[in-house]
């Protein structure tokens, strides 16, 4: 079939297709579908962005949740390496607990779940013992978010996301809108684009948060990890932040060498096996470049993740043994340490992140 010049879609039933020519004349495409209703019977829409070389990642409306990752070996096959599920109820029920959802309006913990903004002390939903984390129990991850199709460019495929968050909502204060674009290339980089802006001066700490496994299956202890972090933000026996920046070297924390992600996991403290750690990335923070912040390889199919990001942190945590993750992100309770990057935003102003992830293979 000859396709002409123009961008034209196809709607058959509740799927969505966008189709774009690309570089070799194949397709770069955007589908939708129904994946599920929450329920008050809001349809949950999931997306499928594709690349020429036949790399898909699958997001969907609640939560703004990745689902699934397909990439290649070494051999060229392809497996999913983000953990995930194709039941809506469970991602609804939180019985599939390895959710790769968006994180707000705060990513990460805020001690005693309260802050002092410009004179004013704000409390906000308790949902971690005393603290608050990752926006509490009604955080954006839990949240319907509004879905756009963006039109293919010749290299790549795109969505976006958008998510309103009301004054006084999990005791935040402001209207706040964020949207996340998801953002596949042809180069098998998967782009993550993150804006929000307010009408009152608030904290904004958005991140996404997926588990990785290179292998597609197993446990990740044998995958080798590298963080372009020489420097850390230790916390107490409840994993807040002292405030402290100290050096990883020495601690079970050094990935300035590649290292497997399980070699000295029995030695860390409190809960031994749980890296749940922030890392000051070097060189990161700025707010406009993109920095290496880490490489992971699995040696058997030799798949290589590389993160990049303008952020100045990154979260290392291995909750699940079947996964990782590493979210991007400014440092936990930074809303109650003055000499962390701050995270408020300010009316007038838009808070802006990218973090993108490249999947390789060696």
């Amino acid at each position: 079939m000859h396709l002409p010049k123009f961008l034209f879609s196809l709607t058959l039933l509740s799927l969505t297709v966008f189709l774009a020519p690309a570089r070799d004349g194949s397709l770069t495409r955007i589908e939708a579908r129904d994946f599920g209703k929450m329920p008050d019977g809001t349809v949950i829409r999931q997306f499928t962005l594709r690349n020429t070389g036949g790399m898909t990642v699958k997001v969907m409306t609640f939560g703004a949740m990745l689902n699934e990752i397909q990439a290649p070996d070494r051999r060229g096959v392809f497996t999913n390496i983000v953990l995930g599920t194709n039941s809506f109820d469970a991602y609804l029920h939180n019985t599939f607990t390895a959710q790769a959802q968006v994180i707000g309006r705060f990513a990460n913990r805020i001690a005693k779940a309260r802050f002092t903004l410009d004179g004013v002390a704000y409390h906000l939903d308790a949902n971690a013992g005393p603290h608050q984390i990752h926006g509490g129990r009604n955080g954006f991850g839990r949240q319907v978010w509004q879905a756009q199709m963006l039109p293919p460019g010749r290299h790549e495929a795109s969505v976006r996301l958008t998510c309103f968050s009301k004054d006084g909502e999990d005791g935040f204060p402001g209207n706040l809108t964020a949207s996340i674009t998801y953002t596949l290339n042809d180069y098998n980089e998967l782009r993550l684009d993150f804006q929000a802006t307010t009408d009152k001066a608030t904290p904004v700490n958005l991140c996404c948060h997926p588990y990785f496994n290179l292998a597609g299956s197993g446990d990740v202890w044998g995958q080798i990890l590298w963080l372009n972090a020489s420097r850390y933000t230790p916390t107490d026996a409840e994993l807040i932040p002292t405030g402290e920046i100290a050096p990883v070297k020495g601690t079970p924390l050094d990935f300035t060498t590649p290292t497997l992600i399980g070699a000295r996991a029995d030695q860390l403290k409190p809960h031994a096996g749980l890296y749940d750690n922030n890392f000051v990335i070097n060189g990161a923070g700025a707010g406009k470049s993109l920095v290496l912040a880490a490489r992971a390889c699995d040696p058997r199919s030799g798949r290589v993740l590389e993160v990049r990001t303008t952020q100045p942190g990154i979260q290392l945590y291995t909750g699940n043994p079947h996964g990782f993750a590493l979210e991007t992100q400014h440092y936990p309770d930074s809303v109650n340490h003055t000499n962390f990057p701050s995270t408020i935003l300010r009316p007038g102003k838009t808070f802006k992140s990218t973090t993108m992830f490249s999947f390789s293979t060696k």
